[in-house]
């Protein structure tokens, strides 16, 4: 293996050793240690926040005070390489659990994390991550349990994370409804955000 081979394959790990990080140290409050995978300005995107990765770990810091539960499972990576820029594909679910209807219940969503990183002083950094929606189920904690769901507002939401965005409104989250898919127009907006982000465009 070459000088060239020796330096991606490297940077792959330092990438997949920040991706795992940022699950396991947001998922246990490690704020501090949470803050170190992102750049200064770092976006982070999801059904119930848009904004800048320090608004994001704000708001995570509340939302753990008040006792929501959002824990995220990572599997395999895809790790795009181009000098100092990567674009990282990471299977992932995000599971949440809360009241819906009245009764506590568990949902599943299956999808991908999509990041922009940079090496920047010779640190890798996310630059911008946005989740993928693939597929959601609902399910009551108790499984005798009875629940019966609005339909309308069920409806209101992508097939990929419908029943995530149904829980996170009922507690009091306001949901973005057009996050991308497995399939469809912004699926494919992103694939392309992300060739020019490795061609060395602006976000």
């Amino acid at each position: 293996m070459d000088a060239e081979q020796d330096g991606a394959a490297e940077d792959r790990r330092l990438i997949r050793d920040l991706l795992e990080n940022w699950a396991v140290w947001r998922d246990a409050g490690d704020w501090e240690r949470f803050r170190t995978v992102w750049h200064a300005d770092g976006r982070m995107m999801a059904t119930w926040f848009q904004g800048s990765a320090e608004a994001f770990i704000k708001v995570s810091q509340e939302g753990w005070a008040r006792g929501v539960s959002i824990l995220h499972f990572l599997g395999g990576s895809a790790i795009d390489l181009a000098g100092p820029r990567a674009i990282a594909q990471t299977k992932m679910t995000i599971s949440q659990r809360g009241m819906v209807e009245g009764v506590l219940c568990d949902v599943v969503c299956t999808g991908r994390f999509y990041d922009f990183l940079e090496k920047r002083d010779a640190r890798w950094g996310l630059v911008l991550r946005q989740p993928i929606y693939e597929k959601d189920r609902l399910d009551p904690v108790a499984p005798a349990a009875t629940l019966h769901l609005d339909a309308e507002l069920l409806a209101r939401f992508p097939e990929g994370y419908r029943h995530l965005a149904y829980l996170q409104t009922r507690i009091g989250y306001t949901v973005k409804p057009d996050m991308p898919g497995l399939k469809g127009a912004g699926i494919d907006q992103l694939y392309r955000r992300g060739a020019a982000w490795l061609a060395g465009g602006r976000l």
